[in-house]
């Protein structure tokens, strides 16, 4: 299976990251990840030097379970970008992270992640 995870530097889309390379590696599928260092969720600062840190995170994390992953870098938009790369390269899902509960139970999601729940024309999973 090919599987598209997007990763912004946030603390739900790195645990998503650890999970999904688990799985990957156990399974044996094909994992992309698509970085995006978004400056406005205080993950990681703004610059290349964050892009880059982002990229050597998510290298370590794969090399923790002797995943391979490509990294793909994308653009800010990064909900808008995975939808658009999921259905050019024809991957299988499209994986994301998110969901807070809010203090009345509800789920809370970034408007990246809604997004790619309400527009992919591929299968989504969403990791909380």
């Amino acid at each position: 299976m090919e599987v598209l995870l997007g990763v912004d530097g946030t603390d739900s889309s790195l645990r998503a990251l650890e999970e999904v390379t688990e799985r990957a590696a156990r399974t044996g599928d094909a994992l992309t990840v698509g970085i995006a260092n978004d400056p406005d969720a205080g993950a990681l600062g703004t610059g290349t030097d964050a892009d880059d840190d982002l990229e050597t995170q998510v290298r370590e994390i794969a090399d923790q379970v002797g995943m391979e992953v490509e990294v793909r870098r994308l653009g800010s938009d990064l909900g808008s970008e995975l939808v658009e790369v999921a259905q050019t390269d024809d991957f299988d899902r499209l994986v994301v992270g998110g969901g807070e509960r809010s203090p009345m139970g509800k789920i809370e999601l970034s408007s990246d992640t809604q997004f790619v729940l309400l527009n992919a024309g591929t299968s989504v999973t969403l990791v909380r």
